[in-house]
């Protein structure tokens, strides 16, 4: 084993400030719903639409360093070790097997996140805050975006905001299980702490990975 510089310092304040955002948006935004009382619900709204504008910068941000980096090659979907990825998951872990995919400086998720993670960047993410949006400034101020965009009624929009939010919440749920499934049960989370994490040394030895071919990221 190795230990290899693999987090950049943005990619990790990227990953927890976005991790905190999305709780406190959860968080507040099912209080404005109804679903329990602790802030109050003036203040929950005010806060949600702070913390909701707050996240927005955020993802302009991250957009703009995934792209200038060539980090963004990181989320393609492959089907590459695909199936033995899953079953790893469903079986493999609970029997001490090996996994099937090794993680490298170029291929830090294996296909399963991919494909994961590509789902919440491309869809759940951008249709969180397009309806987020809409909700917020539907006619205002004078009816602009709703006689623009029919969406069937403010209703309908929340329906869908709403859904998102529970997607979300699922896929915090399971990453938090899956942040304890490394070498050890913290070396994902140390990893992602520090930016360092202990890897095979095994660069002798020809290796099947879900790597990507890349450009010069200086570039």
């Amino acid at each position: 084993m190795k230990k290899v510089y693999i987090y950049s310092g943005f990619e990790r304040f990227w990953h927890w400030m976005q991790a905190a955002l999305i709780i406190f948006l959860a968080f507040t935004g099912f209080e404005v719903h109804g679903f329990y009382t602790f802030f109050g619900f003036d203040y929950a709204v005010k806060s949600h639409i702070l913390a909701s504008y707050l996240f927005i910068i955020l993802i302009i941000f991250a957009i703009f360093w995934h792209f200038a980096t060539g980090e963004w090659r990181q989320y393609l979907p492959t089907i590459t070790n695909l199936n033995k990825q899953i079953q790893f998951y469903i079986i493999g872990i609970f029997k001490n097997a090996p996994h099937p995919t090794r993680k490298t400086q170029l291929s830090k998720l294996n296909p399963l996140q991919r494909l994961v993670y590509f789902g919440l960047k491309v869809i759940v993410i951008p249709l969180m805050v397009v309806t987020g949006v809409f909700y917020m400034f539907y006619r205002f101020p004078q009816g602009e975006i709703s006689k623009t965009v029919d969406l069937g009624g403010l209703s309908n929009v929340a329906i869908i905001h709403t859904f998102g939010a529970f997607l979300l919440v699922a896929f915090l749920v399971a990453h938090l299980y899956l942040i304890t499934t490394g070498s050890t049960v913290s070396s994902n989370l140390n990893a992602m702490i520090t930016g360092s994490e202990e890897l095979e040394d095994d660069s002798d030895v020809p290796q099947i990975t879900n790597e990507i071919p890349q450009t010069d990221k200086n570039i």
